[in-house]
């Protein structure tokens, strides 16, 4: 899955180029009305049908790049602030590497040491097992990823090199145009060569934003198990308040069949229901404790249809009502808050 704000500008896109964007997305199974939207997702297999069609339909060799040069850094959501509150520019890559997953689980980005003195790689990749051809994709992600870089250094900014996985889709002169920096093709890898000394600049640091959203961010992303387990758990957080948290669904992000899926997971000793359940509970209390949302809202983002369903859910877990549990939660003090001996 990935946020609806992976397809911004879209539309208008492809209306310039003179076709179909409502045809083009719901032929890849993605509502229009979810396109631009952070609180809406999105499947990526669903993106990359959409940008590898429109670029066909609309005979757009460089469409990827013309669409990746319309987003910023604010389609990142909560990741965006956190990267660009950070204290310097590898702080604001730390994040991308760590909190991604709250954008999409289907995506990664990675600062890694290059053989090159005095040079860093900044790696963009799918985690998607299989996917189908992307170059189209690759190129808005790898357009994006330069906008981010501009942001954060400045708009004048070039790297050392653009690495591209797959062949030139136009003119090598144009990739250079675009990029600002030599191009080089039939990479391993997606990404980009970068200068280490360029990660030590400053940025202007806002504590109190960066300290705020982390802790947000740390509540949606789960690093418990390096199995199945925690990618499925952060895919059902994330989820559940659309009531697409489904084990079909979920199957189909990491291209499994559903038996696939409980298989894996059973290899682990759970079960997908058993996530599921653990997630809510873990919401239900952290809600309770730390916010004043009212229970139907709560049992919203819980993914139920009722607050019955919650209130039942509450006795199994707690032992007593949600009303009650938010009192004992909010007198009783987090570890964090009492006071050492």
């Amino acid at each position: 899955m990935i946020r609806g704000t992976a397809l911004s500008a879209y539309p208008e896109l492809v209306a310039e180029l003179g076709g179909d964007s409502g045809q083009l997305l719901r032929a890849a199974g993605i509502r229009p009305a979810d396109v631009g939207r952070f609180d809406a997702f999105v499947t990526y297999l669903g993106v990359i049908h959409a940008v590898e069609a429109a670029a066909a339909i609309t005979d757009t060799p460089d469409f990827g790049r013309r669409l990746g040069h319309r987003h910023g850094i604010e389609i990142l959501g909560p990741v965006g602030v956190a990267a660009r509150t950070s204290g310097t520019v590898s702080d604001a890559f730390r994040i991308f590497e760590q909190y991604m997953a709250a954008y999409s689980p289907a995506v990664a980005a990675r600062l890694l040491p290059s053989a090159e003195q005095g040079r860093s790689f900044f790696e963009v990749s799918v985690l998607i097992e299989q996917p189908p051809p992307h170059p189209q994709v690759t190129e808005m992600s790898l357009g994006v990823a330069l906008r981010v870089l501009r942001f954060l250094l400045g708009s004048a900014y070039r790297p050392m090199r653009v690495h591209l996985p797959h062949k030139p889709l136009t003119s090598r002169a144009q990739y250079v145009e675009y990029f600002g920096c030599p191009a080089r093709f039939a990479e391993p890898a997606a990404g980009f060569a970068l200068r280490a000394a360029d990660l030590g600049r400053p940025l202007a640091r806002d504590e109190l934003a960066h300290r705020a959203v982390v802790h947000y961010l740390n509540t949606i992303i789960d690093r418990r198990d390096a199995g199945m387990g925690g990618p499925v758990r952060d895919l059902v957080r994330l989820l559940l308040p659309t009531g697409a948290a489904t084990l079909k669904v979920i199957a189909a992000q990491f291209r499994l069949h559903p038996k696939a899926l409980q298989r894996r997971l059973a290899t682990e000793g759970t079960t997908f229901a058993a996530l599921v359940d653990g997630v809510r509970q873990d919401m239900a209390r952290r809600y309770l404790r730390e916010t004043d949302i009212t229970l139907t809202h709560l049992a919203r983002e819980l993914g139920y249809a009722e607050q019955s369903v919650l209130a039942r859910s509450c006795r199994r877990w707690f032992g007593s009502s949600p009303v009650a549990l938010r009192d004992e939660l909010r007198r009783t003090p987090t570890r964090a808050q009492r006071p050492r001996a």
